[in-house]
Order: structure tokens, then C-alpha cells, then sequence
């Protein structure tokens, strides 16, 4: 139970080839990458390959090339850099203890950048084009995937209005472009549970916007909000819907569960959330371990009388919330071992690492 308590010019300099092709190796791309794998943490490490291509007016993406990581050339009047016509996914790429190397639901992350490029105007790859990019992209940057239990390798795909417009319209031409980097921890303070702000005056998303979709539009608005609940010593900042103001919606970058009793709850996705692939596969596990669940409208009281609260996203994977502040009142939640989002944890990562049984087809090997 919880207390409280106050308180176009081209996009690359080199055309893009019409068939995958790989620059040239050196002897290094074949060794394991020197890393401090114990100490990983979450920032950006420049690795081998990024995969790429393109598509102009026929909306059809040519076959794409693995080109050396580096700096891309855009037309200063690119629609993502005039009109923020761009779209991001994230995913990641696994180590077993057997060295095979595995990804995790790659088609689910493919119907949603289809779902966000229908409603930001845009092309998108096919499922079978975006997830064979995403095991080319792991698999030339296989020397970056961690060792097994030390974390995985984070691909971000990327779809951009690179095409050049001047008018408000569409861009006349667009880039899939996928790289990757290998993550630990994606919060500083590792496993520590997290201590969120409920944030009232600044909104992460309204009716009728692009909130439900993995927008770029939707992540820089909230630095601010973000940016201030740190420098006061929070983990992150827990929005609320802009119309009524008392109903949770999502942290920044990642979806928030309650849990009461035997009972899972988290918002309902109705356009302001997006639709996280570990949030789908944590309502899927705790339905296979007995739990009722519910997505509906959660009210920021019940956060007073939840037994435990804990987010989920790709880059978080399933984080324990220890402490909500809301208009100045601290809530505080007990950590035990016995947690139910350590049983979701556990069920989640062991089916990511081969020591569960995939019942639902949810791993994809890279060959």
C-alpha cells in the first residue's frame, strides 16, 4: 500500500546502390568490441554500419545498403527539419549464453511505424523490409551486441521526410535509415526504482494529435518539463490528460502500470499513448500468470491507494516506481522482492534470453 507524506540535395554524399552492399571490413569488425560491459549505461557510442534507403514519389523503398556510421547530408529544406515530418522506433538485438543472437517482436515495432507514417503522411517499409534491416543492421554491428546478461544492442530506426519542400505538404522523397549502439541501464541510477513527478501545467500529447504515434514532434516539447524535475532530483515526469487534468497518461518515455491487489492497470491507449511493444507483452504476461488486467482511465488519486507502480519501454524494460510526487504530497512505494513487476521482469527478460519457452513466437533469430 502506498503512504504519503508532504513535501534534397542527395542524402549521403554516395548514391545509394540498387542492391545491399557492405563497405569494406577491416580486421577489427570481426572482433568483440573493447567496452567496459559492466558499466554500459544508456548514451550514445558510435558503432560500424547504419542501414539505409529510400523512396521518392511511387511511396515503393528501394533496396537498401549497410553504409559506414556517419554524418548524413540533408537539404536545409528537408520536410523533417521545416515540419518535423519524421518518425523513430526503437528495438534491440540480444545475446544468448550460446553467442546466437535474437531480437524481440521486430514486427511489431514495423505495424506501428506503418500505423505513425499513415498518420504523419509518409511512405513506410513493408514488415519484411523493415525487420531483414533491422537483423542487417544488428548482425554488421554484431561485434557491439553484449555479451550475454550485460545488455543489448539498441536499434533505432528512422523514418524522415528527407526530400526538400518549401510549401507546407508532404516531402517528395524519404529515407529509412537504422543504426544501432549498445545500452545498459537506461536510467543513471541503474536498478534503483524511480521517483516520478506529476507534471500539470506542461502536456505530452491532446486529442486529435499525434501522441498515440512515435512522432519525433512529440519528445522535444517535454524536455523542459523533464529537464526541470531532474535538476530537482526526480527520475522523470509523469504527464496527465490536457483536458481534464486529473487522469495519468505516460512518462516521458515509457508506459505506467498500477498494480492493486491482483489486479494490472495502465491508461488506455486512445490516441494520447502510444502503444509500447513491452507494455503489449507485460499485459500479455501477467494474463498468463493469473493477473486481471485493465486498460481504462486511471485517475492521479489512485496512485495514493496503489500497492506498487512501475513503468515499461524498450529502452527501460520493466522499472519499479518508488516514490510519485503530486501537489507536493510524496508518495511512497514498498520494494520487495516479491513485486509483481520483478515477476513480469523476470518472465519477460527469461523468454528474451532463451531460459523461458517462447509460447507466442515473440523472438526472431538473426542468421
Amino acid at each position: 500500500m502506498a503512504s504519503s507524506q508532504s513535501t534534397l540535395s542527395p542524402l549521403f554524399s554516395k548514391p545509394p546502390a540498387t542492391s545491399l552492399q557492405i563497405a569494406p571490413t577491416t580486421s577489427s569488425d570481426e572482433e568483440s568490441a573493447y567496452i567496459d560491459w559492466d558499466n554500459l549505461g544508456f548514451q550514445l557510442m558510435q558503432t560500424d554500419y547504419m542501414y539505409v534507403t529510400k523512396c521518392s514519389d511511387d511511396g515503393i523503398f528501394r533496396q537498401g545498403q549497410l553504409n559506414r556510421y556517419g554524418n548524413i547530408q540533408l537539404s536545409p529544406s528537408a520536410g523533417v527539419l521545416n515540419y518535423g515530418q519524421g518518425l523513430f522506433e526503437g528495438t534491440k538485438a540480444y545475446r544468448r549464453e550460446d553467442g546466437r543472437v535474437f531480437l524481440f517482436r521486430p514486427e511489431q515495432n514495423a505495424i506501428r511505424m506503418q500505423i505513425g507514417a499513415e498518420r504523419m503522411c509518409m511512405p513506410s517499409p513493408s514488415t519484411d523490409q523493415f525487420v531483414e534491416a533491422v537483423k542487417q543492421t544488428a548482425l554488421a554491428n554484431k561485434r557491439w551486441i553484449p555479451p550475454f546478461g550485460k545488455g543489448a544492442l539498441y536499434i533505432r530506426p528512422l523514418l524522415i521526410g528527407s526530400g526538400p519542400i518549401l510549401g507546407f505538404a508532404p516531402a517528395p522523397e524519404y529515407t529509412f535509415l537504422v543504426y544501432a549502439c549498445p545500452v545498459g541501464n537506461y536510467f543513471k541510477q541503474g536498478t534503483a526504482p524511480l521517483n516520478l513527478y506529476v507534471e500539470e501545467d506542461v502536456h505530452r500529447a491532446s486529442r486529435g494529435g499525434a501522441g498515440g504515434v512515435k512522432s519525433i514532434t512529440n519528445y522535444a516539447p517535454v524536455l523542459k518539463a523533464m529537464k526541470n524535475a531532474k535538476a530537482n532530483g526526480y527520475s522523470d515526469v509523469l504527464y496527465v490528460d490536457a483536458v481534464n487534468k486529473k487522469y495519468i497518461e505516460e512518462v516521458s518515455s515509457c508506459n505506467i502500470f498500477l498494480v492493486k491487489g491482483n489486479v494490472l492497470s495502465t491508461p488506455i491507449a486512445k490516441g494520447t499513448i502510444l502503444e509500447g511493444i513491452t507494455r503489449k507483452s507485460i499485459i500479455d504476461i501477467a494474463l498468463d500468470l493469473g493477473y486481471t488486467v485493465e486498460e481504462r482511465l486511471i485517475e492521479v488519486d489512485e496512485l495514493f491507494s496503489a500497492d506498487e507502480v512501475f513503468c515499461t519501454g524498450t529502452a527501460v524494460c520493466v522499472a519499479p516506481v518508488g516514490s510519485i510526487t503530486y501537489k507536493g504530497q510524496r508518495i511512497e512505494y514498498k520494494i520487495s522482492s516479491d513485486q509483481s513487476c520483478k515477476q513480469f521482469y523476470s518472465r519477460l527478460v527469461g523468454i528474451q534470453r532463451g531460459v523461458i519457452k517462447d509460447e507466442r513466437n515473440w523472438i526472431v533469430e538473426i542468421e
